[in-house]
């Protein structure tokens, strides 16, 4: 494809607004439509952006002929049928994590973009942000040898809003937080999980009580190679966005993040943290701006993304271990939760 890519943006959210900017500022993409019904002013928009078509639904969008990919970037609960409605309009789709809630919509919307024919990308944008694609060259060069240990922390510098954080929606603070550190996981470490154990509670942010959410979950990791790993997750690091990864191999180890929050003691609160999505930009600006390019080029030069929806069903099997294991206090293999077992059910984990 030779010609320049329209695109349609589903959803003009925290994360629409990101994807739109990256798309308005790119060669080769054009932010040829916007769906979503919670646009305050349409002209604004259109002012803003030069978007020729806006839209209160995604049907009218995946209709448009010219619009030759979507990126959804709504509801986790809402992917799986934009996904399948966008995969039966022929369109290329990038779908913002988690990829769904179950493993079932997991599955059909996999097996709906192959039977289209369709690329199909998932946001984990952590891939491409440079330092961890530096530490993934450093690994896969044998220059810290065999992973032995992985850890992931993911910390928030604010209490979202409970029906932000509502599980029915998001998938809750495992589902959608720690699955980043969850595909990183299994990425740097070249390895499945087979295991995990996890604790959770709600200490801070006494609003999410009301949905049934976490503020903070830590959660342990057994891969199927033996390598170990531990995750932390939180929505109360109110000193700023703190995302840090290390990798401990069996002759040295990678470490990314932290640096930014400086050589500090005592992590006092900034006051500048309003979930605006302006953290997101200072520490993943360029890694959401490469994911973009990456999705416009795959698209053009008919080549699989880097992360595939395989990889997101295997961080999400993952995280869904996770949460069950919080839920129940005791440890779950990836084979039960793969099987269909549930807190709910008495089948061995």
């Amino acid at each position: 494809m030779n010609r320049v890519l329209n695109i349609a943006v589903i959803g003009f959210g925290r994360m629409g607004k990101i994807y739109a900017q990256a798309i308005d500022e790119m060669d080769g993409a054009c932010l040829y439509a916007v769906a979503t019904m919670a646009l305050a002013s349409e002209g604004d928009l259109v002012a803003d952006y030069d978007v020729p078509h806006v839209f209160d639904n995604a049907e009218e969008a995946f209709a448009i002929d010219a619009v030759d990919a979507v990126v959804i970037a709504t509801p986790t609960s809402t992917h799986c049928r934009l996904v399948l409605d966008a995969a039966a309009a022929g369109k290329a789709i990038f779908c913002e994590k988690p990829m769904a809630l179950s493993l079932n919509d997991s599955r059909r919307m996999i097996e709906a973009v192959e039977d289209a024919g369709v690329p199909f990308q998932i946001g984990f944008m952590r891939r491409y942000d440079p330092s961890y694609v530096e530490a993934k060259a450093l690994i896969e060069a044998g220059t810290i040898g065999r992973p032995v240990t992985f850890k992931g922390i993911g910390r928030d510098p604010f209490c979202p809003r409970p029906e932000f954080a509502d599980p029915a929606h998001s998938g809750g603070l495992i589902i959608d937080m720690g699955i980043h550190d969850m595909d990183l996981a299994r990425w740097l470490m070249n390895a499945e999980v087979e295991r995990v154990t996890a604790e959770g509670t709600t200490m801070v942010c006494a609003d999410l009580k009301a949905v049934g959410d976490l503020d903070n979950a830590v959660v342990n990791l057994r891969f199927e190679n033996g390598a170990i790993g531990n995750v932390e997750v939180s929505r109360n690091a109110f000193y700023g966005y703190d995302i840090r990864t290390e990798v401990l191999g069996s002759k040295a180890a990678v470490r990314v993040g932290g640096d930014e929050l400086g050589p500090r003691l005592l992590l006092l609160p900034n006051g500048e943290s309003d979930g605006d999505g302006s953290y997101l930009l200072q520490r993943f600006g360029t890694a959401y701006r490469e994911q973009m390019h990456d999705f416009v080029s795959c698209v053009r030069e008919d080549r699989p993304p880097r992360c595939t929806g395989a990889d997101a069903l295997a961080a999400f099997e993952i995280s869904l271990a996770a949460s069950y294991a919080a839920q129940t206090g005791e440890p779950v293999t990836l084979n039960a939760v793969r099987s269909g077992w549930t807190p709910s059910t008495n089948s061995t984990r």
